[in-house]
């Protein structure tokens, strides 16, 4: 049975795939959105968002490829641990992020040793009510420090250690707006298509 979102062989190479627990509409709306963009700009391939289905979270990242570049994709899909099952019979390592977790300097080598071995990897990001059978089903229970605070400071966090800076490398295609670093004020062209 063919899944309605991508996995590995399907459309495109993705090797890291963001899986975002527990979406509740008008609650969630802010934070959501930049876990979509943070995993886009640190080197994500999608997100998947479970929770409430809110189409106006899709369309805002689908909007933000279409004019910074890509390639990335979001999805909604209901069940996650559907998602965590078949990600898992992919081979990929499922790495979850939780303030309980093992600290990440700890681990962060052997995680990375275990990508490079893996089908890829999805990093889960939990929202208000995590169910404890993640803890059990994850391949590693990852602490960006053992204190509160946010998804998308854990996710950039983590991203970065992973990727170790090569991130801000990364080429965004197919967007018709590019930003040229500058040291004084903003320097954005428009690239022209066809």
């Amino acid at each position: 049975m063919r899944s309605s979102y991508r996995f590995v062989g399907d459309v495109m190479n993705d090797r890291i795939v963001v899986l975002r627990l527990g979406h509740r509409i008008h609650r969630d709306e802010r934070i959501t959105t930049h876990v979509c963009l943070t995993a886009r700009a640190f080197g994500a391939d999608g997100v998947v968002i479970t929770g409430d289905h809110d189409r106006s979270i899709l369309e805002s990242v689908r909007d933000v490829v279409n004019n910074w570049g890509g390639p990335f994709w979001v999805e909604y899909v209901s069940s996650w641990k559907r998602v965590v099952h078949e990600y898992k019979d992919r081979g990929y390592l499922i790495v979850h992020l939780t303030m309980y977790g093992i600290n990440l300097p700890d681990v962060i080598s052997e995680v990375r040793e275990g990508f490079k071995r893996s089908g890829g990897m999805l990093v889960v990001l939990g929202g208000a009510k995590v169910p404890g059978e993640l803890y059990r089903l994850a391949d590693y229970n990852l602490a960006v420090t053992n204190q509160p605070h946010s998804e998308v400071s854990a996710l950039a966090v983590f991203l970065d250690h992973l990727f170790e800076g090569r991130e801000f490398n990364r080429e965004f295609t197919g967007g018709r707006l590019k930003i040229i670093p500058s040291p004084h004020g903003k320097h954005v062209i428009e690239e022209k298509k066809g």
